[in-house]
């Protein structure tokens, strides 16, 4: 069986279990009855693990169909990559601030799947999967645009529905303006590091 077939079945495979894991989140979230259950798709997370699905599983199409991927398709995937690996880090960084002010976080198995899992496999498979185009760096740039712009609405819509989906973004949990601008530009800093990681990568080494 050639790799790209294998590497094929495993997108595919990957696809399946985030949507598993999302629907299992949606209904953990759902069952707590709580504000944040009822907004499960204005998380970050959610955001870009429905948008990894869609690409995992053209992935997996454009693995078993042609010996090399498109470049727009790596570019596509190289931002996906880059929005979920960040989401998985500030999420772990959020249950570590969480623990040190005494506040409990449950973290469901679909958490665990979302957050650290699903992101450190697509991390090693963007390292070894056949077929990668190098990724031009106007994507760290670009990778940015997703994550400003879901920052902007929820901005909007958080005063309307009394709820932010992380703390930082909401002005009753921070001290100030400089707090909120500093903790934000933190964030959009690590989408930058975990875009040019991969792109980088991309362009250093290009399986066979």
């Amino acid at each position: 069986m050639k790799a790209r077939t294998i590497f094929g079945a495993l997108r595919l495979a990957a696809a399946v279990v985030c949507v598993i894991a999302l629907v299992h989140r949606l209904f953990w979230g759902l069952s707590s009855r709580s504000i944040a259950g009822d907004n499960f798709f204005a998380y970050l997370t959610v955001q870009s693990n429905l948008a990894l699905v869609a690409v995992l599983t053209l992935g997996a199409l454009l693995a078993f169909l042609r010996p090399v991927d498109p470049r727009w398709f790596t570019v596509a995937l190289a931002l996906v990559l880059t929005w979920t690996i960040t989401a998985g880090l500030a999420f772990a960084l959020i249950v570590w601030q969480a623990g040190l002010r005494g506040i409990r976080v449950d973290v469901p198995w679909s958490d665990h799947l979302l957050h650290f899992w699903l992101p450190a496999c697509t991390a090693i498979a963007w390292v070894l999967t056949p077929g990668h185009r190098g990724v031009p760096w106007w994507v760290v740039p670009s990778s940015l645009t997703f994550p400003i712009a879901w920052g902007v609405v929820t901005l909007w819509r958080g005063p309307r529905v009394g709820w932010y989906p992380y703390y930082f973004l909401d002005p009753r949990q921070v001290s100030g303006p400089a707090e909120f601008a500093l903790t934000s530009a933190l964030a959009l800093l690590i989408f930058a590091v975990v875009a040019t990681v991969l792109v980088v990568i991309s362009r250093v080494r290009r399986p066979a």
